[in-house]
């Protein structure tokens, strides 16, 4: 077992094989939904989700973890051996989840001397889920934690988030954008190429018009920003993993990218609140020459 365990959220969307390969903990954030509270990834998967969206009368609404809920998954962790904990969280900019861990983090260290990091991700989905994948990693081949977290800074701080929403609808519902702006674009077929800013805020890069030309323009935006060379490469959906795959193939198909860590994961029920079904995204990271 090493040393430094790793936690995050579930908003982080990590397939469930390697959150046990790993052993990545997970914390889940909760999913209101007819009336009744589910944890999200655990008692409500994104599969039963879509179905239950779909008819749903109101829009689900979320709600994070509570300081204690950190609390005691830490607690366990150092009761199982861990001499460090690193701790990444969705973006402190969408979710006060990340705050509830430094919460949690300043309880414990009333308590003991624990070396305990917390860290805002800046991101969300498999944005955060890629971060963490990368410092499990290196945890279990035994890094130490300032390697640790050099690589979980690199892995902020290099990757390229873009993603299509099927409908600007969710993004409404949940105050996300206005109403006019929402209409607009369903009227007139606008598809905005959506992306995370530094700060971990969603924007609008481009708005394009159809999805066909909206996912050329993020392969044109890739080549723009990301050199050849070897990348970490995620495709994320909200039910639609036949189109996740074509993404991933054309990808694939990208002569100048040698592409390592290939994921196709599902995006979570939180997550899929916010940006509802058939959403898709690329998540990119550049990898460093060994």
């Amino acid at each position: 077992m090493a040393r430094i365990h790793v936690f995050t959220d579930s908003t982080a969307d990590i397939p469930k094989e390697l959150q046990q390969e790993l052993n990545i903990k997970v914390i889940p954030l909760k999913v209101h939904l007819d009336n009744q509270s589910y944890l999200d990834g655990v008692t409500l998967t994104p599969e039963e989700f879509y179905k239950r969206l779909e008819v749903a009368e109101k829009l689900p609404t979320t709600s994070q973890p509570s300081p204690m809920d950190f609390c005691d998954a830490y607690k366990k962790a150092l009761e199982e051996g861990a001499e460090e904990i690193i701790s990444i969280h969705l973006s402190s900019a969408l979710s006060g989840t990340y705050q509830s861990a430094v919460l949690a983090k300043g309880m414990l260290e009333e308590e003991s001397d624990v070396k305990l990091t917390v860290i805002d991700s800046k991101s969300a989905s498999y944005g955060i889920g890629v971060v963490v994948v990368a410092v499990a990693r290196a945890a279990l081949a035994g890094k130490s934690m300032g390697e640790c977290l050099e690589i979980a800074e690199y892995y902020i701080e290099n990757q390229q988030i873009y993603f299509l929403v099927d409908t600007l609808e969710y993004m409404k519902r949940g105050g996300r954008i206005g109403k006019a702006a929402a209409v607009v674009g369903s009227l007139l077929n606008i598809k905005p190429i959506l992306s995370i800013s530094k700060d971990g805020e969603i924007y609008a890069v481009e708005k394009v018009r159809g999805k066909n030309k909206a996912f050329g323009r993020i392969l044109e935006l890739t080549n723009e920003k990301i050199p050849a060379g070897s990348l970490s490469a995620t495709v994320i959906h909200s039910d639609a993993s036949d189109e996740a795959a074509r993404w991933m193939e054309v990808l694939e198909s990208q002569e100048e990218y040698d592409l390592h860590d290939k994921v196709i994961t599902s995006i979570g029920p939180v997550v899929g609140t916010h940006t509802g079904p058939a959403t898709l995204a690329f998540i990119l990271v550049p990898l460093k020459e060994e």
